[in-house]
Order: structure tokens, then C-alpha cells, then sequence
């Protein structure tokens, strides 16, 4: 059964003129689902009451379902999901001082093999759709809402690679644009890839004015190479230069994530290497404190080993900020409560 969820403003009028509706149901629809935060069709007391039996014999309006949720001492809360099959996601809020960010699950495991990654410890069962992504914004949405709340942010970068699910995640974005859903600003949105050039390319092109972040790491190919294997298919100096045309066509910055890994890219020397790479770009490097994994044998870079290193970009006029950390005193680590609960 399709899921409600799965359609921008525009695509839902379509679909309401199939079953026979007019234009403006459509509208009417989308208000009751992100305005009014309706569960279910039988609550959407101004449509006919036929026209809501055709939206349940049509659609679907559930996505996902609670499992487990850990809040940790700064309010960061992350949740288990069950989906429709029984695969398990994770959502995370993340209470900043700009408002409520929720960073988004967009595949069911992961292919990409990040050797510092909790996410890739399962590997990718299927890319989810749309309705499943947009379904856990708004859960999140609807917990807020009963503190006088509401989703502000949203950061595609739970488990998964975004633009290896490329297609559901522009549809994904374009769904929560919409002025008359819940109207999030594309620059209040930021999707992360960890280096897929000819999604890179396209996505330059994709007429929304969204974030993109890089996820980096390394500060050269031969560490890239060991921490990231698709570095070997798309090396650090075809993705600068797909990064520099993507500037050039939005004149939008780029983010680049690098976490930093104890004795691994965390150097004084790995610092200027980076403030080379970059130099040149409209960019700023967000300096990332690693959650460990125990499976993967990573540490995190000692308070003094990060100051450093941030200090020396900073020195060499890189444009570089510290992440403050979240959920430490939880399953933080992206992908690490599903994988503990799979794995069991």
C-alpha cells in the first residue's frame, strides 16, 4: 500500500485526482498531516466522510513504530524504530542552542565500509523510502510539540549513505520545504555524503538551497584510503574539484566533517595538510570528538590533541569550528543502539 507520507504538495494533487478528488483535497490532506499533525484519516473531520474511507483504502499512514528511546543528560534522545518489515533505524534529537535539530536515517544499514563507523557494521539491506524518512521527522516533531516545540533543523546523516539513496532524499527534502507541511527552510536543512562525485554533481543542480556537508576525515588520499574505501573509487582531488564546482554553480559553503581518530589523522602536520586542501574553497571545517565503537578499536583524540590541531587551522586562517559533544552517556555513536540490538 503506498504511504501518504511519500508525496510533495504537487505529487499528492496528482494522487488525489486519481481516486477522483479535486486540487484542493489535496491541500486539505497535506494541512491535516503537517499543520495539524493528524495520525489518522478518520481525524480529519472537514473531508467528506468518503473521502476518507478512500484514503484508507489507498494509503497507508503509519511508518514506524517505537522500540526503544535513551535520553541522555543534555537532552539528546535518541530512538529505536521498527519499520513496516522489521528493520530497525535510529533518529536522533539534538537540542542546540539554534533550536531542535533531528539528524535522519536514510537506509536500512550501510554499504559504504567507513572503517570508524558503527553504521557500516550492518551492512545495507535497503534504501528507505521517503514516507520512512519524513515518518521520523515527525515523531520527533509531534514529542516536541508537547513541550511548545517543533522541528527546526533537520541533518541527513544517520546510517546510510544519502545519495546512494539519492532520488528518496531529494523527494524527502522538497516534502518538508513545502509551505504548506512544515514549512522547514532549506538552509535549515544539510545532507551528508562521504564522497559520491556524480551525486555531488547532480545535487548542484537540484534548485533547492540546502547544506551539504563532506564527510573528510583524512587529510590525505593514503589515510582516506584506510579510514573511507570509497576514496579508492573517488580520490580526495576529483572530489575537490567536484566540491569547487558545486560553489561555483550555488554559491552555497560546504561543510567538511572530520573526526578526529587518537594517533590516526589528529597531527599537527595533519592540520596544515588539511588547511592545504581546503585553502581556496568557501568552506569550514566542523572538527568532530569521535563516540568510540568497540568493534572498530578507534579512539577518540585526547582534549589537548583537539585543541591543537583546531588552533593550528585556526592559525592558518582555516575557518574551523569544535562540534560540541552530544549523548556521550548514551549509545551516541550513529548506528550503535541498532547494531547492540541486531546483534543480540
Amino acid at each position: 500500500m503506498k504511504n501518504i507520507y511519500d508525496y510533495t504538495q504537487n505529487q499528492l494533487i496528482e494522487e488525489m485526482a486519481e481516486i477522483g478528488e479535486k486540487k484542493f483535497r489535496a491541500t486539505q490532506v497535506f494541512e491535516w498531516l503537517y499543520r495539524k499533525q493528524a495520525t489518522s484519516f478518520s481525524e480529519m473531520s472537514n473531508l467528506s466522510l468518503e473521502l476518507r474511507e478512500k484514503l484508507i483504502k489507498n494509503y497507508d499512514i503509519q511508518t514506524l513504530s517505537l522500540v526503544e528511546k535513551q535520553v541522555a543528560k543534555d537532552g539528546t534522545t535518541k530512538y529505536l524504530f521498527a519499520l513496516k518489515d522489521g528493520g530497525l533505524i535510529e533518529t536522533v534529537l539534538m537540542r542546540m542552542e539554534y533550536g531542535q535539530s533531528v539528524c535522519v536515517t536514510s537506509q536500512l544499514g550501510c554499504n559504504m565500509g567507513c572503517a570508524f563507523c558503527a553504521s557500516g557494521l550492518l551492512k545495507k539491506q535497503r534504501d528507505l523510502s521517503a514516507a520512512e524518512m519524513v515518518g521520523q521527522v515527525m515523531f520527533v516533531n509531534q514529542e516536541l510539540l508537547k513541550e511548545g516545540l517543533r522541528v527546526t533543523h533537520v541533518v541527513v546523516m544517520g546510517t546510510g549513505e544519502p545519495f546512494d539513496n539519492y532520488d528518496n532524499v531529494d523527494r524527502f527534502v522538497h516534502i518538508l520545504n513545502e509551505p504548506k507541511g512544515l514549512a522547514i527552510g532549506a538552509r535549515h536543512m544539510t545532507i551528508s555524503t562521504c564522497g559520491l562525485i556524480p551525486k555531488i554533481d547532480q545535487y548542484s543542480d537540484n534548485g533547492l538551497q540546502t547544506n551539504l556537508a563532506i564527510s573528510l576525515h583524512a587529510p590525505n588520499d593514503e589515510i582516506r584510503d584506510q579510514l573511507m574505501p570509497i576514496n579508492r573509487v573517488y580520490g580526495m582531488d576529483a572530489l575537490r574539484q567536484s566540491i569547487k564546482n558545486y560553489i561555483a554553480k550555488t554559491n552555497r559553503r560546504v561543510t567538511f566533517e572530520y573526526i578526529l581518530l587518537d594517533g590516526v589523522n589528529d597531527s599537527l602536520a595533519h592540520a596544515r595538510q588539511l588547511a592545504h586542501y581546503v585553502h581556496g574553497l568557501n568552506c569550514y571545517i566542523n572538527l568532530i570528538p569521535y563516540n568510540p565503537v568497540s568493534e572498530n578499536g578507534f579512539q577518540k583524540s585526547s582534549a589537548e590533541c583537539v585543541s591543537a590541531f583546531h588552533q593550528e587551522l585556526l592559525r592558518l586562517k582555516v575557518n574551523a569550528t569544535l562540534r560540541k559533544e552530544h549523548g556521550s552517556d548514551i549509545d551516541a555513536a550513529c548506528g550503535q543502539l541498532r547494531a547492540k540490538k541486531m546483534l543480540k
